[in-house]
């Protein structure tokens, strides 16, 4: 009776351990590259906006790190973009906006942009898909954009409405 319950206990440390296959949390290459072809483009501003924004410094500046956003290829890329362009936001947002744009509706969409920016940051540093955040932040961009080509193209003068 000893040795079957020698043997049976022998059995049962053999069985529980033997090597177990545990799944490693590696990040695979192929988790970690990004696709752009989802994302959108930016959209044109007109050339009557565009003329008043050349004179904008920190928008200039800013146009060109959201430009570097399309040549990333990893998520760490991504990451010194976002933060790159996070900086560049700061600035543009504490800098003097032109007197046309000086105004809620143009400051509300940056505020709308920098939120989606800050949510791409969060999904990488949490490490979630940033896919669904960054199809959202080039919406919010670009409404940013076409709120420019919105205010120079308003001919309607609110001076008249609110003398009534």
């Amino acid at each position: 009776m000893k040795r079957i319950f020698f043997f049976s206990l022998m059995l049962v440390l053999t069985v529980a351990c033997k090597e177990q296959k545990q799944e490693l949390v590696v990040e695979d290459v192929i988790a970690q590259e990004l696709s752009n072809e989802k994302w959108a483009k930016k959209l044109p501003i007109k050339p009557k906006a565009q003329a008043i924004l050349d004179d904008w410094i920190e928008f200039a500046s800013f146009e060109t790190s959201f430009d570097a956003l399309h040549t990333v290829a990893n998520r760490e890329d991504l990451r010194l973009v976002i933060e790159e362009m996070i900086t560049k936001q700061n600035q543009l947002e504490e800098s003097t906006y032109p007197k046309e744009f000086n105004i809620p509706q143009v400051k509300s969409r940056q505020k709308v942009f920098k939120t989606y920016m800050l949510k791409v940051k969060g999904d990488l540093f949490y490490r979630i898909d940033p896919e669904e955040s960054i199809v959202q932040m080039m919406e919010a961009y670009n409404a940013f954009r076409n709120q420019f080509n919105v205010v120079v193209n308003n001919t309607l003068d609110t001076d008249l409405i609110l003398d009534f």
